[in-house]
């Protein structure tokens, strides 16, 4: 039995993993090796870090330090989450069964990627020509020339954000024709930002900069940002029977709880900004929650030391 079992073992999971070790709290965290941040390069707005800091090592030292205080990784995928009548939960792995007295879901989200092959895009990706977060690393791009391959109100939106960094934009459709209100046009014609039909295909890297063609012919770009979507992985939850928005966002109160007694969430698979300080704030507040809600079902109090004469 865990106090808590947290499945997820990216910025929020290994967050929360630290805090309720040092809570003194019993933990299991659950990794499939697929956390988000482990495609980062370098973040280079992450406090703490000048010259930024690779996700992979970002993760690892967050692993280190969950293990050195007693928190304990096991490398698998959680296929169920069960609440139990007395309150606590099952969470199944395989063929395995493990029991939690409450469960922390910090599962993230999955970016939807333009159709090309795994390998050039893993290397577009660790070179900087396709990015997915200008948020994180729109600064990289200043004065550089960006590609937006996306539609719609989202594709709009987040050309006019990497606008912001660069006046060389162009939005390209990912299909075919765009699909674009005439309010969404009349914004991105005001920014001064081009718009080209797709399909997007033949991508390719060549010398420095990120190749494709499309309705236009052939263009090249200094970076690419697929403005694509994503998927909410809040499945284990809702399938538990927690509320989540339409988009798969889970639904939580201001202390992360979700609508499932014992059961939270943080970080990315829940509705708010998609960034690793976002996640390990929602973290610490999750971790401090669960050590208190569990100190309402049994009090948590350490065994006096007596000092021997």
């Amino acid at each position: 039995m865990s106090d808590c079992i947290i499945i997820g073992a990216g910025p929020a999971g290994l967050t929360a993993a630290i805090y309720l070790a040092r809570f003194h709290l019993s933990i299991r965290l659950f990794d499939c090796g697929s956390s988000r941040a482990a495609l980062i390069p370098r973040t280079h707005n992450h406090a703490g870090f000048p010259g930024g800091i690779a996700g992979t090592e970002l993760l690892a030292r967050m692993r280190r330090q969950a293990a050195d205080f007693g928190a304990e990784r096991i490398e698998g995928e959680v296929g169920r989450i069960v609440p139990l009548e007395d309150g606590d939960f099952t969470v199944h792995v395989a063929a395995e069964e493990y029991r939690a007295r409450s469960v922390l879901l910090a599962t993230g989200v999955v970016n939807h990627r333009p159709p090309m092959p795994d390998a050039l895009h893993d290397e577009a990706l660790r070179r900087g020509l396709l990015r997915y977060c200008p948020v994180c690393d729109g600064y990289e791009v200043t004065d550089k020339r960006v590609g937006v391959v996306g539609t719609g109100d989202h594709g709009m939106r987040e050309a006019l954000f990497v606008r912001g960094f660069t006046g060389d934009v162009t939005l390209i459709a990912p299909a075919g024709d765009h699909t674009l209100s005439d309010a969404c046009i009349a914004e991105l014609d005001s920014a001064g930002i081009a718009r080209i039909a797709g399909p997007c295909s033949g991508w390719r890297i060549e010398g420095e900069r990120i190749v494709l063609d499309t309705a236009a012919g052939r263009m090249t770009f200094d970076s690419i940002y697929p403005a694509l979507g994503s998927t909410i992985r809040s499945q284990l939850a809702v399938a538990a029977g927690a509320r989540a928005s339409e988009q798969g966002c889970l639904e939580v109160d201001s202390h992360q709880r979700t609508s499932i007694p014992g059961l939270y969430a943080a970080g990315d698979v829940v509705l708010g900004l998609d960034q690793i300080s976002h996640a390990m704030g929602e973290a610490g507040v999750a971790a401090t929650t669960i050590r208190n809600d569990l100190s309402l079902r049994r009090p948590l109090r350490r065994t006096a030391v007596t000092e021997a004469i």
